[in-house]
């Protein structure tokens, strides 16, 4: 039996394409013979996977779940929405999330973990899924919320199935009131996070690169003005006020009314609960936010691959 080395694994990796794991595994089933390693991986149909690899993978599904005083969300991404309503496809980003709850929303421990029923890992049940459905996907990200006293919420905007969709919201709330109405009101909040999209629960905690270059452009824009520069200054710090406003989730206004602070409906929320409420946090996820989609030419790509074959 050839030994097994990194070099070995790194060679099957880049002739197959397939995950280091996997070939670790080849390997070893064949008693370190890299070419039927490679015959092994195709057996399994996880170096068809490879092929799949560089294609942008900017759809697919947010998954959520909440349970008591604790919440995940997942983001998975596929190729094309049509995925997103494959129900293997939609079964695991479920499965996904749920284990996410299990591991504070760490990526590096879910894709590690064990996938229910099958003897593989997250990971290795994701390499399956892709050389099924014959689509690049990537478990991008995930993330959770926890309060030790009070209660986490989920809303899930444009859901394809129960939990699963393109806008995954948590919403963590402290209190020592009670619970059944503290989670009506964290469900509210959940769906204003979906609509209004805020960038933090306080000023402190907004990029401060965002924050200096809205001042950039409002201090222009003032000095454009021809004011004294004392007026300029006033300019520029009540635009931070009105900006902070706009982005800071108890300054904005609840979306569910039209007219209230969000700080004044958890303020107004102690008298409901029986006790004082805390906004812990809260997550958003939108499917694909960030990711740089490419604009295909379908004549193009024919016409390039006329001239391959």
């Amino acid at each position: 039996m050839a030994e097994i080395t990194a070099a070995l694994v790194k060679e099957l990796r880049e002739k197959t394409g397939a995950g280091m794991m996997d070939c670790k595994k080849a390997l070893g089933e064949t008693a370190g013979d890299l070419e039927q390693a490679v015959d092994w991986l195709r057996k399994k149909g996880l170096s068809a996977a490879a092929k799949k690899a560089g294609r942008v993978a900017a759809e697919g599904l947010v998954g959520v779940t909440a349970s008591g005083t604790q919440g995940a969300v997942v983001e998975i991404n596929a190729e094309t929405d049509f995925v997103g309503r494959n129900d293997k496809f939609q079964g695991f980003v479920g499965a996904v999330a749920k284990i996410a709850l299990g591991n504070a929303g760490d990526t590096a421990r879910i894709s590690a973990a064990a996938y229910p029923g099958t003897g593989r890992t997250v990971q290795e049940e994701l390499t399956q899924l892709i050389a099924t459905i014959g689509e690049n996907m990537s478990f991008r990200r995930a993330a959770a919320l926890s309060v030790s006293d009070g209660v986490v919420a989920s809303y899930m905007h444009n859901a394809v199935a129960p939990d699963l969709g393109k806008i995954g919201v948590l919403v963590a709330l402290e209190s020592t009131g009670d619970k059944a109405k503290l989670g009506a009101l964290a469900k509210q909040l959940a769906m204003h996070v979906a609509a209004a999209n805020p960038l933090s629960i306080n000023a402190d905690g907004v990029d401060k690169t965002l924050v200096e270059r809205e001042r950039a452009v409002l201090a222009d824009r003032a000095a454009q003005s021809g004011k004294s520069p004392d007026i300029v200054a006033k300019m520029v710090e009540g635009g931070l006020r009105k900006f902070f406003q706009d982005v800071v989730m108890p300054e904005q206004v609840f979306v569910i009314d039209g007219k209230t602070r969000v700080s004044k409906v958890l303020e107004d929320a102690a008298k409901q609960v029986g006790a004082p409420v805390r906004l812990a946090g809260f997550l958003r996820f939108a499917l694909g936010e960030g990711i740089e989609k490419k604009s295909e030419d379908f004549a193009a790509e024919v016409a390039a691959q006329l001239k391959k074959d």
